[in-house]
């Protein structure tokens, strides 16, 4: 897997995922990038899906893992643009009612900016 991550403006993570979420390796870094970016004050996160092609339940733990921690610290973390394929994963799975999901980036800042 790859992905980006930058801190926007407005103090918000921006996470764009690409490729194949399915292994420890790929979560522990992510989980640690994130670690590292809450001990700096970041609490609100935005994860875009629209490039990742695959996930297992490993790669749905590590989102778990991510809001989890996010709500902890009384912030949040949502979901942008999943492919059909991860979507229906999360509505089989229930998880579609536990994380917030937005068709565009741009919608999912205003959302997190608003709280």
């Amino acid at each position: 897997m790859k992905y980006t991550y930058e801190v926007q403006p407005n103090r918000i993570g921006l996470f764009k995922l690409e490729g194949n979420l399915i292994g420890e390796s790929d979560g522990m870094e992510l989980t640690n990038l994130f670690n590292e970016e809450m001990e700096d004050g970041v609490s609100n996160f935005v994860v875009d899906l629209t490039e990742l092609q695959h996930i297992n339940s490993s790669g749905l733990g590590v989102l778990i893992t991510l809001l989890t921690k996010a709500r902890k610290k009384d912030g949040e973390l949502v979901l942008v643009k999943p492919s059909d394929y991860i979507r229906n994963l999360l509505i089989i799975t229930k998880l579609d009612k536990i994380f917030q999901i937005f068709d565009t980036v741009d919608l999912a800042m205003k959302e997190l900016e608003a709280n």
